[in-house]
């Protein structure tokens, strides 16, 4: 079996300048394959909300639906490590609940790690989950659990003020003991000053190329998620289309009994 990916190897491709590759899944076949095809990280996001369950934004997320899609990944996943997202009030009550939740991802979802949105607004809560010896992923730029204060998902740092902000948050995440952080709509240049900056590795989702690793939703690179394409995402394929011609083609088929044929009969 491929070794298995933990923080330390994460680290030793940061410093050997190897991609780190990171997808999103929420169910055992989705996470079966991706594992299979070697990815080094699986997100269970908290876009679980928006392309599975059919929430309009990642805010109404609870625990229990996280934790959920948590044990289906992991029982799909072997070499892999999967990282939590910890979803909306989870963790900006008090450190304690933070904590709490956080372990329900790592004792109940099977998880390795747990993920959430913030800068130093939150240090405090990170350090507590990490020194009760949960690994944790920052997330700074678009953090969309904080959709309705900024008040859309536009990019993130792209003034000067907001950079000088964001590059001291990275580096305070870093010393609250983050093993990694996601940088979300960063602009590229702002996103490899803070890659250059930090020990710890940076992965990038519509941050340019220079982060140490790039992660999308799984849905939309490859076309199953249609109601929403964002500019960073390539779409692989058009799988979203073909399902839907086969669905149409089943339909048409049983209308005109054409299925099942003797072939498919007993």
């Amino acid at each position: 079996m491929a070794e298995k990916i933990n923080i330390n190897k994460l680290n030793e491709m940061k410093t050997n300048g190897e991609k780190i590759t990171m997808l999103t899944a929420y169910d055992y076949l989705m996470a079966s394959q991706l594992d299979e095809c070697g990815i080094d990280l699986i997100l269970v996001g908290d876009s679980v909300g928006n392309v599975v369950i059919g929430y309009e934004n990642t805010i109404p997320v609870t625990m229990e639906e996280m934790i959920h899609h948590c044990k289906a990944v992991t029982r799909g996943a072997k070499r892999a490590m999967v990282i939590g997202d910890l979803p909306f009030m989870s963790y900006q009550v008090s450190a304690e609940e933070a904590v709490k939740n956080a372990g329900r991802l790592l004792k109940e979802g099977g998880v390795k790690a747990v993920k959430l949105e913030g800068g130093k607004e939150i240090l405090g809560t990170i350090t507590k989950i990490v020194d009760a010896g949960i690994p944790v992923m920052g997330h700074l730029g678009l953090t969309p659990q904080s959709i309705n204060k900024f008040g859309g998902y536009g990019v993130r740092g792209g003034g000067e003020k907001e950079a000088k902000k964001m590059i001291e948050d990275a580096k305070e995440l870093e010393s609250a003991g983050v093993f990694s952080i996601v940088l979300e709509k960063v602009p590229a240049k702002l996103a490899k000053r803070i890659t250059d900056q930090i020990a710890v590795p940076t992965i990038g989702i519509g941050a340019g190329v220079d982060c140490d690793g790039q992660v999308l939703v799984t849905h939309d690179m490859l076309g199953l998620f249609e109601k929403f394409k964002p500019k960073f995402s390539k779409r692989y394929a058009e799988i979203g289309k073909e399902m839907k011609t086969c669905y149409k083609n089943y339909i048409k088929e049983v209308k005109n009994k054409e299925f099942p044929a003797e072939e498919h009969s007993y």
